[in-house]
């Protein structure tokens, strides 16, 4: 290990989480002198994806000890627990790595930045993406089960196709979703303009007419966690959800990378910045030993010292008035096909569903459910793994069981034994603050980047702080339209 510390390195990336790791692909052909450690015995940190056995591990590491008390109750990942079906095995339960929970798993719509910059970068040609399908909308009051999955119309086929909608809501709806599409033009700024802090939910009442039953199709495109949300990010979110659509293809406006989500970008990323010359090492610590205005000497786990003019590293401590969430993962033994149904001639088979549910159904806030197919690899054929989550309330993680059991009901056909769920893995996810920690002294930086966002689609702003950190370690090298572009591999084609 002496190697390592002969020469200054010219960046010392801690974790492997999504941030630093695309910051390890933006840098892979500068020619810098990359170390890149984590802390962890895995890629991904907090987006991480394991196996049952890695889950188990991990809850244990987040619940505490209970006979002590002790748990890492500032870390923004706490509580975790991790519970499997007493007839797991009898009821289908495979082997612990033929799963691969996403810790935090997030719906990447087409038109993300996140998209544009694998492409730009080559880095797109390694990750496989699957298609997310149908959103729909669990209304409790529906007379049975079977109609309690109401599908999200988001196209004018869409709305007039749809039975769950009378005729005069339709037209209400389609006039919204036209003005949706066009809400930037010079025509319709007018409608909203002066209104960008209003709550969406009065907005559509006052400008649109629309009831509560359309209002609950509006704001479950917004995906917020508590449903507040106003006029100007409403319309944003959307118009971001409208012209995803048929972006990439029929049938869908957003995509989930197979394997595992986020963290399979991030193992991407780092193999792209290993080709490029950086230095890996897993399950190795570095604690700052000597601090200068000349160099940041680290001590690492396995006793070797190293150099540096730049770490950067993660905020993993939450955020005194951070929003915290309730995440349940569940397993369950059966496919659920009809939330994976195509829906538009020529669309690929969606592998992901999304279901909301609106406020008051279960929980106060709304909550949002992501359900994975087996075709997105984290489970075996024949099951699916569904994440569910919303804002932490009292009893908000029961209200997330409770959400799962009636799921479970009313996406199963009557004369289908109901699902059971095999394994499951209950946490709550806090936000550390929300910009990057920058220091700077003499000729040395440190860098942390924010935690993960609790949305479940994909937020481009953090992709600003990567760039950040880019410009921070390339300082005047690189001009800013470089960043993120470049040129195929030797050997590389389309055809790869």
């Amino acid at each position: 290990m002496e190697s390592l510390g002969e020469e200054p390195w010219d960046v010392v990336i801690c974790g492997t989480g999504l941030q630093q790791s695309l910051l390890a692909l933006a840098l892979s052909r500068s020619k810098k002198r990359i170390l890149h450690l984590d802390p962890n015995d895995y890629y991904g940190e907090n987006e991480a994806a394991f196996s049952l056995q890695e889950a188990d591990s991990w809850a244990q590491r987040y619940g505490g000890d209970p006979a002590t008390g002790e748990s890492e109750k500032q870390h923004i990942f706490r509580n975790a627990c991790a519970w499997t079906h007493p007839e797991a095995k009898e009821n289908g339960l495979s082997f612990p790595r033929a799963y691969s929970l996403a810790l935090a798993p997030h719906i990447i719509h087409t038109r993300s930045k996140l998209l544009s910059q694998l492409v730009s970068s080559r880095a797109y040609r390694q990750v496989e993406f699957l298609a997310v399908g149908s959103f729909f909308v669990y209304d409790a009051g529906a007379s049975d089960d079977s109609s309690k999955l109401a599908r999200i119309p988001s196209s004018r086929e869409d709305v007039f196709s749809t039975q769950a909608i009378p005729a005069k809501s339709k037209r209400l709806l389609m006039k919204f979703l036209k003005f949706v599409i066009d809400c930037h033009s010079e025509e319709q700024k007018p409608v909203w303009q002066g209104r960008e802090q209003t709550l969406l939910s009065e907005f559509l009442v006052t400008e649109f007419k629309l009831d509560d039953n359309l209002q609950k199709y509006i704001l479950a495109l917004t995906l917020t966690l508590d449903g507040r949300v106003t006029v100007a990010d409403g319309l944003a979110t959307i118009n971001r959800h409208l012209t995803s659509t048929g972006l990439f293809g029929p049938g869908f406006c957003a995509v989930y990378p197979k394997w595992g989500g986020s963290s399979e970008i991030a193992q991407v990323a780092c193999r792209a910045g290993a080709v490029g010359g950086g230095v890996y090492m897993l399950d190795t610590k570095a604690e700052v030993n000597n601090d200068s205005d000349e160099e940041i000497t680290l001590k690492l786990s396995n006793d070797a010292t190293v150099r540096t003019t730049k770490f950067i590293t993660l905020q993993t401590e939450t955020s005194p008035d951070s929003p915290t969430i309730n995440r349940l993962i569940a397993v369950v033994n059966s496919p659920l096909q009809a939330l994976f149904e195509i829906v538009v001639e020529g669309a690929p088979t969606p592998a992901v569903a999304v279901v909301f549910i609106p406020a008051d159904t279960f929980s106060p806030n709304p909550i949002h459910v992501l359900v994975h197919s087996s075709e997105s690899g984290e489970c075996p054929a024949g099951q699916c793994v569904i994440y569910l989550s919303t804002l932490a309330t009292e009893g908000s993680a029961q209200a997330l069981e409770t959400a799962l059991t009636q799921l479970l009901s009313a996406a199963t056909p009557p004369d289908v034994q109901k699902p059971k769920s095999l394994y499951s893995l209950a946490y709550e996810q806090s936000l550390s603050p929300r910009e990057p920690s920058r220091t700077t002294r003499g000729k040395t930086s440190t860098f942390a980047f924010p935690s993960p966002s609790l949305n479940i689609a994909f937020d481009d702003g953090c992709l600003d702080a990567v760039k950040d950190a880019w410009k921070l370690v390339v300082g005047d090298e690189s001009p800013d339209d470089e960043y993120m572009i470049f040129e195929d591999r030797e050997g590389v084609g389309d055809d790869d």
